[in-house]
This record gives structure tokens, sequence and C-alpha cells, in this order.
């Protein structure tokens, strides 16, 4: 079939959305299939531009390209998914987040009387062109619960591997803690920098990840030297993919609370690598993977609870060696593969 990947993309921002959309038109292409990304930009201030958005996403027309008619359309992320199509499949990473989730929450950029309006227009357009698909998949449970809750809309939540899942492994268990994401607020690295200043023991945390806010790293540096915690804390900024699988290799646990994730590829990378993962009880996705006591420990948001965690981690080296391998096993079994992403999107 010829099949157009529709996604929006912010430019000059690379992150796991986009990566997610390269690898769903490598594998279809490796399926046989005659496969092409189209990436909308999207510009999401002031509020009223989303707006424009949706009608010219609406206003586009992907039945047929030089006369050849497109036999499918996949579409990802708001308003990408909204486009027209006699034969559209949705898998949806997630809606816009400040209109459902995030809404009345310090993570919203949607605001007063001008960000309510938008906020009903955004729900009103999903409720209304969502369901023109032929299927609906979301990347998680998470996501398809909240589709669920805010428009009343089914869907069936479809896990993919993380990119580079094949080349994760495990080497050793060092006295680290290894917190690979993102840098920003959401994903609530400072309350794991917060958290050190209460771990016993003299194991060290590793935060691995670029930064779309210069404000908030250098938030979290001078929180670091506040505290005094320069001895046991590495910020170390973006990483290489090699660095990136070495860190998993040998940590000896994972940490990850992000706020409502919708999936994480972090949980599963950690899985991947034999770690168990510390998370918290309002971390949305990786909620879905992580056993409290089995593979891995889920805490209450909040820097004493997850030191607990830490400390309990580094006092129980035993214990985060099992609970890994349990989380490796775990996730096996779920045998999640592109194979039958595919096979889901196209039968």
């Amino acid at each position: 079939m010829r099949i157009l990947v529709v996604n929006t993309h912010v430019p000059f921002v690379h992150g796991g959305a986009e990566s997610h959309a390269h690898n769903l038109v490598q594998h279809l292409k490796k399926h046989g299939h005659v496969a092409e990304e189209v990436r909308i930009p999207f510009k999401w201030y002031p509020p009223e531009r989303i707006l424009d958005h949706i009608l010219a996403v609406r206003l586009l027309d992907l039945t047929e390209s030089c006369g050849e008619p497109v036999d499918l359309v996949v579409g990802l992320k708001f308003p990408a998914y909204l486009v027209r199509h006699h034969n559209k499949v949705l898998w949806i990473l997630h809606q816009y987040k400040q209109a459902y989730e995030l809404w009345g929450t310090n993570f919203s950029d949607l605001h007063g009387r001008t960000g309510a309006i938008v906020r009903e227009a955004i729900i009103r357009a999903d409720n209304t062109y969502i369901p023109e698909a032929k299927k609906i998949f979301t990347n998680s449970k998470t996501v398809s619960e909240r589709l669920k809750r805010f428009n009343n809309i089914e869907s069936m939540p479809l896990y993919h591997p993380p990119p580079n899942h094949e080349r994760l492994y495990s080497n050793n268990y060092e006295n680290y803690i290894f917190y690979p994401s993102r840098v920003e607020r959401i994903k609530r690295q400072h309350m794991a920098v917060e958290a050190m200043r209460y771990v016993r023991g003299d194991v060290k945390l590793i935060i691995a990840g670029a930064g779309d806010s210069e404000g908030y790293e250098r938030s979290l540096r001078e929180t670091i030297y506040r505290l005094n915690l320069q001895d046991r804390i590495k910020l170390l900024g973006y990483v290489s993919d090699a660095e990136k699988l070495e860190l998993y290799a040998n940590a000896l646990s994972v940490l990850f609370i992000p706020y409502d994730e919708d999936y994480g590829y972090v949980t599963l990378e950690a899985f991947y690598s034999k770690k168990p993962v510390i998370t918290c009880n309002d971390a949305g996705g990786p909620l879905e993977f992580v056993k409290d006591g089995e593979t891995g420990w889920i805490c209450e948001p909040d820097a004493e609870s997850i030191a607990k965690a830490i400390s309990h981690v580094a006092h129980n080296r035993d214990r985060a060696i099992r609970y890994g391998r349990q989380a490796f096993d775990f996730i096996c079994k779920l045998d999640i593969s592109w194979d039958k992403v595919i096979e889901a999107l196209t039968s």
C-alpha cells in the first residue's frame, strides 16, 4: 500500500515523537509498503494560533499524489490526526495535553477566557473528527483511558518497542541511579535533585538528557550547588546513544518520575537493560509496567518519598538485581514488536 504517516512537528525540536514517526515509516517499508512521513509544522502560541492549525489540517488534501492514490493515512499527534482521508487510521501518541489532563495545572499554557475558548474548540474538533477514523489506536492504556474519560471515545492500546531496544544490555550494577529523559519541568528532575539531600548512603544520581528550557536546567544546577550536592549528582546534558546504553547497562536502578507521562520509553529501556524502575504514583504510562515490589518501586510524588526508595535500593543491592531480572522477564513476556504494530495498522 501507499501510506502516509501524518505527524505534527515543531521545527528544530526532535524528541520521542519524531523518532517514533521515523521508525514507523521504516518498519512500514520493511513490510513492503511504500511509506512516507508528512510533517505538519505546529505553533501553539498565542493560543489562537491553534485554531488556525486545526483549519489548515482540515483543508489538506492527502487523497492522492501525482495522480496516484494514497491508500492509507496514519495520524499520530494533534492536530495532524484531524486530517481528512477516506481510509484513516489513528495511532494517537497524545492529544493536546494542555486542554485535557494538564488543564488547570501549572503545566498548561491555556489560561483565562481565551484559553477556555481555545480549549473548547480543541475538544470539539477531537469529538467531531477523531471518530472519522476506521480504527483508533493509542500508544498506551493511559492515553486510551484519557480518550475515554474526556471524549467518550473507545480506542485500543498498541505498544511498540523503544528505539534501539535490541541494543540494550545489562553489564553491571554500579553505585548510581540513572535518570535519562528530556530535561523539562514536567519530567520533574527537580524532585530527583531535591530527593538526594535526604538519601542515606553514598549512591549517586546521574541525570542525562537535552533541555528544552535553559532556565529550568540552570535552576537544577543552582539547586545542586545550593544543597552542596556536586559530588552526588551529575547533570550530563545530551549524551550519545552509545553512552546512554552504557549508562543503562551499569546502573543500579533507573529513576523516572514524570507527571502523567503518555507512554515513556525510559521504563521499557530500563526493563530491557534488566534494571528496576523507581517512579511515582501519578506518573501515568510507567505505571502500566512498574509493579511495586516486583519490577521496581512506586512512590509518592515528593522528595522524601523518592529519597526513601533510592536509599532502599542503595542498601538492598541484591533485591535491585532480582527486580531488574523480573522486569526483563516481564517485558519479554509482553512480546512487544513492530510486526504486531504494522499488522494492526494495515490489516
